[in-house]
């Protein structure tokens, strides 16, 4: 049992307390007791005692909560939790982690929420926090949301170890689709989005699928070449979804050889015309994080089925035991915000809203302009947590919270 373990229950309790405007959290104060040396199975005995000094401390005034703590906090850890986030597992040394923005517009509230977790983390454990633009779709990269964006994440976050583009990145892409082609892991298929669809919901092979390793890597080269290659729209790097994962019959049509990379002709704001084959998604991300030996991931719940075609590449690669560790964060929706990057691109440009920054948006340039401080936005997820479950939030609740943060 941890010494002075009813005195440091009570200075977290009020450490935690005053750290949300008054109002102590039992989850938090548990967190911190396990850097104390909290053991699981003692969680049940200590309960009752966090939450008895809970309500005690709750009926206090914060002027009286921030006297009371000044006799214990001499006592507590130095490398103590933050404040509403539990431990993560695998994490007895740094810790890598990311956040891929698409540029493709202004970043959102939502986008600092759901990835703030990320940068906290880093902050907690120590180790590198990646900022990777996710900007390998030429038709959808704005050139001006790079600049934006790197403000954005700087100011937000304050901890981004580097930022890379993915678009700079794509002599690694090619050379791990060499690696599936010539493992016989992916195959160029030359069948129509149309006809593809429909054999897979059947749970058929197309032809392209029994290709020899010789006529995929030619059909690669064919894909890659400026001059001579396929058109626009005529062949698609596909991943062959192995034998033990069910091959077409897997029961999850997402599943079923999805597409790893295709041809875009479009001009690239960054590369200009270099490239005409572009990596999709669970390419891109398999790579990158192999690459930077990515631990932890946290992501929104629309991506598990990413992250289960990612885990089968990296098992395909011979990387399984080194798939990050990954938990799928609860979306937060604001019932009357737009977060749309594409509507409030095109808002802007029609006149509607005098830029990505203004007050009436819910950007991260138009809360900063505001006033509001990355704290805020910090303690909100911090008090929130972990959790799977998703919330709907109107923009006058959110902001009475971010106001209570904001002091």
């Amino acid at each position: 049992m941890i010494e002075n373990l009813d005195k440091k229950i009570k200075g977290y309790a009020l450490k935690n307390s005053i750290h949300y405007g008054g109002k102590p959290n039992p989850g938090s104060i548990v967190s911190a007791l396990f850097n104390e040396g909290l053991e699981k199975s003692e969680v049940k005995t200590v309960m009752p005692k966090i939450q008895k000094l809970v309500d005690e401390i709750s009926k206090l005034s914060l002027e009286e909560q921030e006297k009371e703590y000044e006799k214990f906090k001499e006592i507590l850890s130095e490398r103590e939790s933050r404040e509403g986030l539990p431990e993560l597992p695998n994490s007895d040394k740094d810790v890598v982690m990311r956040f891929r923005p698409a540029p493709s517009g202004p970043l959102h509230l939502g986008h600092v929420i759901s990835n703030m977790y990320n940068s906290l983390y880093v902050k907690k454990y120590g180790g590198k926090f990646y900022v990777i633009f996710d900007d390998t779709d030429p038709e959808s990269t704005i050139k001006e949301s790079y600049t934006q964006i790197k403000k954005d994440c700087t100011w937000a976050f304050g901890n981004v170890t580097e930022y890379l583009y993915a678009s700079d990145r794509m002599e690694l892409y090619y050379d791990y689709a060499k690696r599936l082609i010539e493992s016989e892991n992916a195959y160029v298929c030359n069948c129509s989005a149309e006809s593809f669809k429909e054999l897979a919901t059947k749970k058929k092979e197309c032809p392209c699928r029994k290709k020899t390793v010789q006529k995929n890597s030619g059909d690669w080269e064919k894909m890659l070449n400026k001059k001579d290659g396929f058109a626009e729209g005529e062949a698609v790097l596909r991943f062959k979804t192995p034998k033990e994962e069910k091959g077409m019959e897997n029961p999850n049509p997402a599943m079923r050889d999805f597409p790893l990379a295709r041809i875009n002709l479009h001009e690239h704001p960054k590369q200009k015309k270099k490239y005409r084959v572009w990596p999709l998604m669970n390419l891109s991300v398999s790579v990158d994080d192999i690459e930077l030996e990515m631990t932890h991931v946290i992501r929104g719940k629309d991506h598990k089925d990413n992250a289960q075609r990612q885990k089968m590449i990296y098992k395909v690669l011979g990387m399984e035991k080194k798939f990050p560790w990954t938990f799928f964060i609860g979306r937060i929706k604001f019932s009357d915000l737009e977060l749309s990057k594409r509507k409030i691109v095109e808002a802007v440009k029609e006149g509607k809203y005098s830029g990505w920054d203004d007050p009436k948006l819910a950007t991260v340039s138009a809360i900063k302009k505001r006033g509001y401080k990355k704290e805020s936005i910090e303690k909100f997820v911090e008090q929130r947590g972990l959790t799977e479950s998703d919330k709907v939030i109107s923009s006058k609740d959110l902001f009475e919270v971010l106001d209570k943060f904001n002091k």
